[in-house]
């Protein structure tokens, strides 16, 4: 069992010698440093920590926002951690500790979960409502179909198909059409 160590600073001249002396106290294996900021998607240090990751690992942080920007990113990281069979802990976000020695995280990340499906759930119905109002004022027209009546290619494979002398796949090799939008082309022409 290792002690790991994660710092973020988001720039040079931010200062990490106060999670550096805070960590310390713990008498920390390894230490990784993050000069990036936490929303950046290429967080080399922490992807090279979690790839590293050895089962029993405890990995400390001063405070979450220094690993995670999100709570999505936090249930991915988590994750991880989990898969490795590692532990998590915060310093200053003492609710978040992975380990067997505090029964209440693992219900407070379930109640996270929850509460971030219930945010994705919200935004969606926002979402569709103001895609309901946007069409009863006319100004959501939906996406536009590829294939309206003038489309020469869906024409010309159309008129191939009521020939009768070449397969589907012929006639859309030559057409560029998908086989499943000239079936619906021809289903929508039989109703």
């Amino acid at each position: 069992m290792r002690k790991i160590g994660y710092i973020r600073i988001s720039s040079i001249s931010q200062d990490a010698s106060s999670q550096f002396q805070q960590l310390n106290e713990l008498d920390i294996d390894l230490i990784y440093l993050e000069k990036t900021s936490v929303a950046a998607k290429d967080r080399e240090q922490l992807q090279k920590m979690l790839a590293d990751l050895r089962d029993g690992d405890i990995i400390y942080v001063t405070e979450l926002i220094n690993m995670v920007d999100s709570t999505e990113d936090l249930f991915e990281i988590i994750n991880k951690f989990k898969e490795k069979k590692a532990i998590l802990k915060s310093l200053n976000d003492t609710w978040l500790d992975l380990s067997e020695d505090n029964p209440y995280s693992e219900y407070l990340v379930t109640v996270m979960t929850g509460v971030n499906q219930l945010e994705r759930d919200l935004l969606r119905t926002r979402q569709r409502e103001g895609i309901e109002l946007a069409k009863k004022e006319g100004k959501f027209k939906g996406r536009s179909k590829k294939y309206d009546k003038n489309h020469e290619g869906m024409n010309q494979a159309i008129k191939l198909y009521k020939e009768g002398n070449m397969t589907v796949n012929q006639i859309c090799d030559i057409t560029h059409v998908s086989r499943a939008s000239l079936y619906r082309k021809l289903s929508e022409e039989n109703n």
